[in-house]
């Protein structure tokens, strides 16, 4: 269920409540209920974040088709991140690596964070949505990599498209491209879904240590 859509029951529901509040049995007006408005507006501000925050989410909430419930994808998901980069001096791609890709998500929102052992992404606009018959998370990022590799590796925008297995999910895979002309796979199947790791050291742990 899109943003717009759960906007639109909300306000829905607030005029229906005033209507209701605002009109006796004789068909007149009585605008003293106005102090009922503010009440509604409370109770539709109640319901909308609890749905927002956390009901959508429930299993057997996201299993009902058609009605546009985003798919949950929140949690620290483990995969791997393959660069199809060549490298000048050796003429060959680097080995792919280990990577933690931090999803944090509402009924309304997603953000994303991709985590590796030199460098940290941050979304600056993702979205689940469908595309081509599928089910993809697409987003933009900003790479900030630490301080110790940017010599080699500088700071950079990209865009990543991943493709959802499953209801609930249980894989992302999808490719990444970058500024830097750079591109490559990604490929996430293990998934914690109770905790949002803040670093890859902290992602690591949730996954039985550092690989």
């Amino acid at each position: 269920m899109t943003k717009t859509i759960v906007i639109r029951i909300i306000v829905g529901m607030v005029v229906a409540i005033f209507m209701v509040s605002a009109w006796v049995h004789d068909g007149k007006p009585d605008w003293s209920m106005l102090k009922i408005f503010s009440t509604a507006v409370f109770v539709c501000t109640i319901m909308f974040n609890v749905w927002d925050f956390w009901l959508w989410r429930l299993p057997w909430i996201q299993r009902i088709p058609g009605v546009g419930i985003p798919r949950s994808l929140r949690g620290t998901w483990k995969g791997t991140l393959a660069s199809f980069w060549i490298d000048p001096e050796t003429g060959s791609s680097p080995p792919s690596k280990t990577v933690y890709l931090v999803v944090q998500q509402t009924a309304s929102l997603v953000t994303v964070k991709l985590m590796t052992d030199e460098s940290k992404s941050a979304s600056a606009l993702a979205e689940v949505s469908e595309a081509d018959g599928s089910l993809v998370l697409a987003y933009m990022y900003l790479n900030k990599p630490d301080l110790r590799v940017e010599h080699r590796s500088r700071i950079h925008h990209g865009s990543t498209v991943l493709d959802v297995s499953g209801n609930p999910a249980r894989r992302l895979k999808g490719h990444y491209w970058t500024d830097r002309d750079s591109k490559g796979e990604l490929d996430f199947v293990e998934r914690n879904k109770k905790h949002l790791a803040d670093d890859f050291t902290e992602a690591a742990e949730l996954f039985g240590g550092i690989a």
